[in-house]
């Protein structure tokens, strides 16, 4: 079969396509196995040697030219179909923004951040322990009698697995005894976490977040207390001249023991902390009983220490204006909007 088609022929056809589908039309006209040229190749062989090689030189050099002249036209037509994309998908600038909804950092985190955050430049450590705890832990490691009211069903949610006499911790307290055990004085912890007690209202949820705090040395005395605890409230609470107060109170792990309270003033039905005549409680404090030190194996007559609890949810609710304890398990997005943070908003993420 003779080729009688010359370039400008086919180079106007492959020029004239504007779709990558009918580019491929053109080259298996030319190219494909049954093509033009494959078929003018094969009717080589009836012709004489020199016709053979000149017939031959000549198809080739037409079949190079059909393939660089395709190349060619599919760059000149992937470039116009991008330009078209990218023009059809410019933006308009002077458009409002699609603004997504972003989740928010809950009030209870953001409070524990903070703490983490103020005690760790006091060179204080985090630890952390396991929600269930054993009876000796939770209770007898802390000088907290058997007959003591704290440990009666209806404050305490007891596991019942037939072997062990386990409880949900009612405190974090039981953190700083495994961390006597574990750690050699001197020990300076906080032990921010979940907390469960058998008790519900408006000010009182089964689960909640206690932060305590853990100093064991030879040396820690009531004043080192004091100034830490000043030194806490001032920085959260974000105030200068904090009045405050310290009253006798009784803890079992602590002797002596005290709860603080700090002044605060109500306008527009919103507590402001830091000043005034009236008083709120808001943390317990004391000296480590000798008898906690002792059944944590360490010696109390070279050892001595202080500790200290708070809520993390009392502490949240007046710093933040937050009214109904139960509000923070709700599940509400528009109060998560409006109390929560954003991750901005934070500029540490140390310890939990």
């Amino acid at each position: 079969m003779a080729f009688a088609e010359n370039k400008n022929d086919i180079q106007n056809k492959i020029k004239g396509t504007n779709t990558l589908g009918d580019l491929e039309k053109i080259r298996l006209y030319y190219l494909g196995k049954k093509g033009l040229i494959p078929e003018a190749l094969k009717g080589l062989g009836l012709l004489s040697i020199e016709e053979k090689k000149s017939k031959g030189q000549e198809l080739n050099i037409t079949k190079k030219f059909i393939e660089d002249t395709i190349k060619d036209q599919k760059i000149n037509i992937e470039n116009i179909e991008i330009s078209k994309k990218i023009t059809q998908e410019s933006i308009d600038v002077t458009l409002p923004p699609n603004i997504t909804q972003q989740g928010k950092i809950h009030p209870i985190s953001q409070t524990i951040f903070s703490i983490i955050e103020i005690f760790s430049n006091l060179n204080y450590s985090v630890e952390t322990g396991p929600d269930i705890e054993t009876d000796f832990n939770n209770f007898t490691a802390l000088n907290i009698p058997e007959h003591h009211p704290a440990r009666e069903m209806q404050d305490t949610f007891y596991i019942e697995d037939g072997k062990n006499n386990n409880v949900l911790r009612t405190h974090t307290s039981p953190v700083q005894v495994r961390t006597m055990f574990k750690d050699k004085p001197p020990i300076k912890i906080i032990v921010p976490g979940r907390t469960y007690r058998s008790d519900s209202d408006a000010t009182h949820a089964p689960m909640f977040h206690q932060v305590e705090g853990l100093v064991v040395d030879k040396m820690s005395t009531m004043v080192d207390l004091k100034s830490t605890l000043v030194k806490f409230l001032e920085e959260f609470f974000e105030i200068k001249n904090l009045q405050y107060r310290f009253r006798p109170s009784y803890f079992p792990f602590t002797e002596p023991s005290a709860e603080m309270d700090v002044a605060y003033t109500k306008v527009n039905n919103k507590i402001k902390i830091g000043e005034g005549n009236d008083w709120l409680e808001i943390l317990g404090c004391g000296m480590v009983n000798p008898v906690v030190l002792d059944n944590c194996k360490i010696d109390s007559k070279i050892y001595q220490g202080f500790a200290f609890g708070m809520g993390i949810e009392r502490l949240s609710m007046l710093k933040y204006g937050i009214t109904d304890l139960r509000s923070f398990f709700d599940l509400n997005y528009r109060w998560l909007d409006h109390f929560g943070f954003s991750v901005l908003d934070n500029y540490s993420r140390s310890g939990l």
